[in-house]
């Protein structure tokens, strides 16, 4: 079969003034002639950036990928795209995933590529280049950075993000000193990556593998071992090879493949935030992710990894223990899994995992005897998110899954701020703390702050838990019984903006069921007045995603980017 006309050969295989345009100023740097001779030229996607501390050795990660193309004997052209760094962006990177997708899509459509690597490993890179290369749909494959070394901290065990939030709160309650909070900065974050617990990035990464649009071992190989180069070396080579299969993204994200992370997502214990992104990246494609599908398909399959915040090791045990691999065999032994899903190395995935080992049952436990049962994502209903609102069981308190209460209502992020800490606050562990105006309008961008910190006066007494709901996100680090994603978010009208304090909270995950206990004549009272809060800003990104952003349900992307445009481009530049 004659291989498909490669896009580049519209910009180097032309013999008039535009292919003296294209290819001379690419010979500026040394770039011989027989380099256009009809070769796969292959972008690489870099969001390496001194901003982004998770992501700061993609360059000798680039440099892997590079020699693997020209092994292959493709033609390799590095380039950089907006970066997403979770922890020093403000007010929240999510607030940017999407433009960083939309830097993505018009990068790849508008240059001459053939196929490209995509570089991606804290939390919003991930999604975003994910996003944008959907939306364009050539030969795609997905490379993570992989997470940190284990932290160690006087003679224990620490990880990224959970144990920021249960120092933190030590340092709250008086348990322990400035001083050793402090010294326990340098001891969690040790090596390059990305955060070693089951938090977002490691989620996503395990995402990009599930998927298929990464190769075997994506998800857990640390950052800092040597078999990550050799993974990136080899997608290097594998993505010249899909370019002359046509392999393009849309033959590997189809149903099949979302169905198949979804199950994946609640056998690790996975982040809330998938829920976001796969229904975004979806879209993008052309697959209909419902917020429904999560449960659905959920149910039935166990966390069977017992990893940070759920439960104690992290992902440097997870990839000794044997990896995604490993969790993708038991759920595809128990029926749990699309087996004939299609994968970047041109296999399925049950071909590449069929025989994947577990090497340690206390990391990766069997479908049989799971670390935690039934504890995908919960999707909640009622009158108080009547487009939904989710729940991690697995990083819940059992007792506080069926729980009423009393709402104790912070109207934003500035309030909660300003009053928590306060000794004086009518609050106890009976009480439902919720937080108002941090969803994608409201923050803006729904903000990581789902997961309130407690009241210093209730942690004094040894409370570690308590209902919170809000229209915000939590960090995929965190724990606690925290409903999230509240959908219409108190910024766009929902009935999340019309609880008062003292109004009752009803919370049955067992029954999926959130409801505020107040009477339909009251919240209609209520409503009128009630006043839409103004843009934050009148001018550039900020007021255009307030104007665009969809909701919580539907993957808060911007509703213009919905839907893929291909890779055509009809114009030449001169």
């Amino acid at each position: 079969m004659a291989q498909k006309k490669l896009r580049s050969t519209e910009w180097f295989g032309r013999h008039d003034i535009y292919g003296f345009i294209y290819r001379s100023w690419v010979k500026n740097r040394g770039v011989p002639q027989d380099q256009f001779d009809g070769r796969p030229v292959i972008g690489i996607c870099n969001t390496w950036s001194e901003l982004t501390p998770c992501n700061t050795h993609f360059r000798t990660l680039a440099e892997h990928v590079r020699n693997g193309v020209l092994e292959a004997g493709g033609f390799p052209l590095e380039f950089p795209v907006m970066s997403l760094g979770e922890t020093l962006l403000r007010p929240t990177a999510m607030l940017y995933r999407n433009l960083a997708s939309m830097d993505v899509e018009e990068s790849i459509r508008g240059n001459p590529l053939d196929g490209v690597v995509l570089l991606m490993g804290c939390d919003k890179t991930t999604p975003s280049l994910m996003m944008g290369a959907a939306s364009v749909d050539i030969p795609t494959i997905g490379v993570s950075g992989g997470p940190m070394l284990s932290g160690k901290y006087r003679g224990h065990d620490v990880g990224s993000g959970t144990n920021v939030w249960s120092m933190s709160e030590d340092v709250r309650a008086g348990k322990i000193t400035t001083e050793e909070f402090h010294e326990a900065e340098s001891c969690m974050h040790r090596s390059h990556g990305h955060c070693m617990t089951m938090g977002t990035a490691s989620t996503m990464a395990s995402m990009v593998e599930a998927l298929g649009v990464g190769m075997p071992g994506n998800a857990a190989i640390p950052a800092v071992d040597a078999r990550r180069n050799v993974l990136a070396r080899m997608a290097g080579r594998r993505i010249v090879q899909m370019v002359k299969e046509d392999l393009t993204l849309s033959k590997i994200l189809t149903r099949d493949a979302f169905e198949n992370a979804i199950r994946v997502n609640a056998a690790i214990g996975g982040s809330t935030n998938t829920v976001i992104h796969l229904i975004a990246i979806a879209r993008r494609i052309g697959v209909q992710l419902e917020l429904d599908d999560f449960d659905r398909l959920g149910r039935g399959v166990h966390c069977l990894v017992n990893l940070m915040p759920s439960g104690k090791y992290l992902m440097e045990d997870f990839y000794y223990a044997g990896g995604l691999p490993s969790v993708i065999r038991e759920l595809g032994e128990n029926g749990r899994l699309h087996r004939d899903a299609l994968t970047a190395i041109g296999k399925t995935i049950w071909e590449n995992n069929a025989d994947a080992p577990c090497w340690n049952r206390e990391v990766i436990h069997a479908f049989g005897s799971p670390f935690k049962a039934e504890s995908g994502i919960a999707v909640l209903r009622g009158n108080l998110c009547p487009n939904g609102a989710i729940i991690k069981p697995s990083a819940a308190t059992p007792k506080l899954m069926k729980h009423k209460g009393r709402a104790i209502v912070f109207e934003n992020i500035e309030d909660f701020h300003k009053r928590i800490d306060d000794p004086q606050l009518d609050i106890d562990e009976s009480c439902v703390m919720v937080l108002k105006n941090c969803g994608p309008k409201g923050y803006p961008g729904m903000a990581e702050v789902g997961n309130m910190p407690l009241p210093p006066k209730l942690l004094k007494k040894g409370v570690t838990d308590m209902v919170r709901v809000s229209d915000a996100r939590m960090s995929g680090t965190a724990y606690g019984t925290v409903v999230l994603h509240v959908a219409p978010e108190a910024a766009a009208g929902g009935v999340l903006a019309l609880v008062e304090n003292g109004d009752e909270i009803e919370l049955d995950v067992g029954k999926r069921k959130l409801e505020l206990l107040v009477s339909e004549q009251e919240l209609a009272a209520r409503y009128t007045k009630w006043k839409q809060p103004a843009p934050p800003l009148e001018r550039g990104y900020w007021r255009l995603y307030f104007d665009h952003v969809l909701q919580a349900n539907d993957g808060a992307d911007l509703d213009f980017l919905t839907g893929k445009s291909g890779a055509f481009v009809p114009r030449d530049n001169h």
